[in-house]
C-alpha cells in the first residue's frame, strides 16, 4: 500500500478490474468525486483560485530537494578547471607527436577540406570520459533483473580499446534498468505469452500500420491502452522516444506558443524545436512562472504581429526522472481551463507505478483523465517492453494516425513486444485471474520511487572479489563528485546527478543490504 500525496495510507476497496471503488468509474477508470464536484463547479461557471499548493487539491504538496554544498559546487568547478588544464597540455603533446595520438585524426590530403567537426567538439571525449570509460558501456549478459551477469573486459591503453577476457562477472548489483515491476524476465506468463505469438506471428512486421502492417495484435493493445487510461482511444508507436519527438510537431507548427517546464526529457525538447513553434521555459514545478507566461501569452499575442497564438500547449512529465519530483497537476490543470490551453502529459516514468491502481499520476491525484489533452507515456519501463503511446480524444487519434511522421513511416510494433504488453498491462490491471507480478512476488510490494541514469561497474586490476559487488557504490560517488559532462537525460553538466534505479522485487533486498 502507497501513501497518498498528503502522506495517508487509507485502505480503498478494490474492484475485480483492479479499480478503485470510491468514485464515479469511467471506461475502466475512477473519477474520485472530488474530480466530480470539481467538474460540476467548473460546468456551473465558478472558477477556482490557483494557490501555490493547489485550488483543486487540498492537501499539502510537499517536496524537499537536498541542495549542492557551497564546497562541493567550488571543488566541481576546480576539478573541471584541472582537468580542462591537463587536457590542453595532453592535446599539445600529441599534436607535437609527444604522446600518442589514438582518437581519429583527418588526413594530411584532407587538411584544407571544410572541416567535419570542431576539434573542440571532441575535447571532453578524448580528455575526460576517456579516464572512466571503462565504468560505461559494459555488455550484459543476462536479463535485466535484480542482479545482472556482465562481460569482463581489459584495457591496455588506458580505456581507448577494450579486450574480451571470455569470463563473466556474475551476480552483479542492477541499479541500472527501467524494469520497474520485474516484467521484463525470461520466464512466467509474459515470456510465455510471448513466445507463442512468436511461434505464430513471427518476429517483425517489417511494414507500416497504414499499409499491412495493422495486426489484430495492435488493435487488441490499442483498446486495452484506451481502457486502462479512461480514454477513448489510443495509438502505440515503436519508440518511446520518438512518441514525443515525431508527435508533438504534427501538433503544432508555426504561429503556435509552447510552454515547456525547463527539466522536460530530451524528447520533448526535440519535439518542441522540430514543430516550429515559439518556445518558452517556466520555472520547474512553478505554476507562478507557468501562470505567468500564460498570462503574457494572451495579453500580448505573437511577437511582432501581436495576433493570438493558434495554439499553446503545455508540456509537463508526470513523474521527472531525475529529480523524482511529481507533477503539480491539479494547478496545472486549473490554469490550462482558465487560459484555454492545451495539456499534453508525458508519463514514461509514472505509467504503471503511480496511482493506487498503476494509472499514473492522473491517478494518484484523483483527477478526471478528460482534462488531460494528450496522455503520452512508454511501455519501456513498467511494462517491461519497447515503444510508446498517445492516448485521447478519438479525434486526435485519428489525426495523428494520419499526420505524425512515426505513425505514417515507421515500422509496426513486433507481435512478440505487442504481446508483452498485453500480458503486462492485463497483470497491472488484475485482469490475468492473479495480484503477482513476473516474479511471483504480491503487485506493487516494496515499489520505491527512485530511477536510475546507468549501471556503473568499477574495474580495478587485481580487485578483490567481493568488492565487486560494491563497485557501482564507488562509481556512484565519483560520478556525484566529477559531476559529469553526460547529458543523456537533458541534464546540463552543472546539473548533472546520479539516478539510482530499484526494481520492485529487489527493492526489499536492497534495503536489508543497506
Amino acid at each position: 500500500m502507497r501513501p497518498e500525496p498528503g502522506g495517508c495510507c487509507c485502505r480503498r476497496t478494490v474492484r475485480a478490474n483492479g479499480c478503485v471503488a470510491n468514485g464515479e468509474v469511467r471506461n475502466g477508470y475512477v473519477r474520485s468525486s472530488a474530480a466530480a464536484a470539481a467538474a460540476a463547479a467548473a460546468a456551473a461557471g465558478q472558477i477556482h483560485h490557483v494557490t501555490q499548493n493547489g485550488g483543486l487539491y487540498k492537501r499539502p504538496f510537499n517536496e524537499a530537494f537536498e541542495e549542492t554544498p557551497m564546497l562541493v559546487a567550488v571543488l566541481t568547478y576546480v576539478g573541471y578547471g584541472v582537468l580542462t588544464l591537463f587536457g590542453y597540455l595532453r592535446d599539445f603533446l600529441r599534436y607535437w607527436r609527444i604522446e600518442k595520438c589514438h582518437h581519429a585524426t583527418e588526413r594530411e590530403e584532407q587538411k584544407d577540406f571544410v572541416s567535419l567537426y570542431q576539434d573542440f567538439e571532441n575535447f571532453y571525449t578524448r580528455n575526460l570520459y576517456m579516464r572512466i570509460r571503462d565504468n560505461w558501456n559494459r555488455p550484459i549478459c543476462s536479463v535485466p533483473g535484480a542482479r545482472v551477469d556482465i562481460m569482463e573486459r581489459q584495457s591496455h591503453d588506458y580505456n581507448w580499446s577494450f579486450k574480451y577476457t571470455g569470463n563473466i562477472i556474475k551476480g552483479v548489483i542492477n541499479m541500472g534498468s527501467y524494469n520497474y515491476l520485474g516484467f521484463a524476465r525470461n520466464t512466467g506468463s509474459c515470456q510465455e505469452a510471448a513466445a507463442k505469438v512468436l511461434e505464430e506471428y513471427g518476429a517483425g512486421v517489417c511494414s507500416t500500420r497504414q499499409e499491412i502492417g495493422n495486426l489484430d495484435k495492435h488493435e487488441e493493445l490499442e483498446e486495452l491502452v484506451a481502457r486502462f487510461l479512461g480514454v477513448e482511444a489510443a495509438m502505440a508507436y515503436g519508440m518511446g522516444f520518438a512518441t514525443n519527438s515525431m508527435n508533438i510537431p504534427a501538433l503544432v507548427g508555426k504561429g503556435c506558443l509552447i510552454l515547456s517546464d525547463e527539466l522536460n526529457h530530451a524528447s520533448l525538447v526535440l519535439g518542441a524545436r522540430l514543430s516550429g513553434a515559439t518556445i518558452r521555459i517556466f520555472k520547474h514545478n512553478n505554476m507562478q512562472s507557468l501562470e505567468k507566461l500564460l498570462k503574457d501569452a494572451i495579453v500580448y499575442g505573437q511577437p511582432r504581429t501581436r495576433r493570438p497564438w493558434k495554439k499553446i500547449l503545455i508540456l509537463v512529465e508526470g513523474i521527472y526522472s531525475m529529480e523524482g519530483s511529481i507533477v503539480r497537476l491539479p494547478e496545472v490543470i486549473a490554469l490550462k481551463k482558465k487560459y484555454k490551453a492545451y495539456l499534453y502529459l508525458d508519463e514514461a516514468h509514472s505509467i504503471g507505478a503511480l496511482g493506487p491502481t498503476g494509472r499514473g499520476v492522473v491517478e494518484y491525484f484523483g483527477l478526471d483523465p478528460e482534462d488531460v489533452d494528450v496522455m503520452m507515456g512508454t511501455f519501456t519501463k513498467s511494462f517491461g517492453a519497447s515503444g510508446g503511446y498517445i492516448g485521447g480524444k478519438k479525434e486526435l487519434i485519428d489525426y495523428l494516425r494520419t499526420h505524425s511522421h512515426s505513425a505514417v513511416y515507421a515500422t509496426s510494433l513486433s507481435p512478440p513486444v505487442v504481446e508483452q504488453i498485453i500480458t503486462s498491462m492485463k497483470c497491472i490491471m488484475g485482469q490475468d485471474g492473479t495480484s503477482l507480478d513476473a516474479t511471483g512476488q504480491e503487485f506493487g510490494q516494496g515499489t520505491v520511487g527512485m530511477t536510475c541514469l546507468c549501471s556503473v561497474v568499477w574495474d580495478w586490476p587485481g580487485r578483490l572479489k567481493y568488492l565487486e559487488r560494491l563497485r557501482w557504490l564507488v562509481v556512484g560517488i565519483v560520478w556525484r563528485l566529477l559531476h559529469s559532462h553526460v547529458t543523456w537525460a537533458g541534464v546540463t553538466w552543472s546539473q548533472a546527478q546520479l539516478r539510482l534505479l530499484t526494481r520492485a522485487p529487489s527493492c526489499m533486498y536492497l534495503f536489508r543490504v543497506a
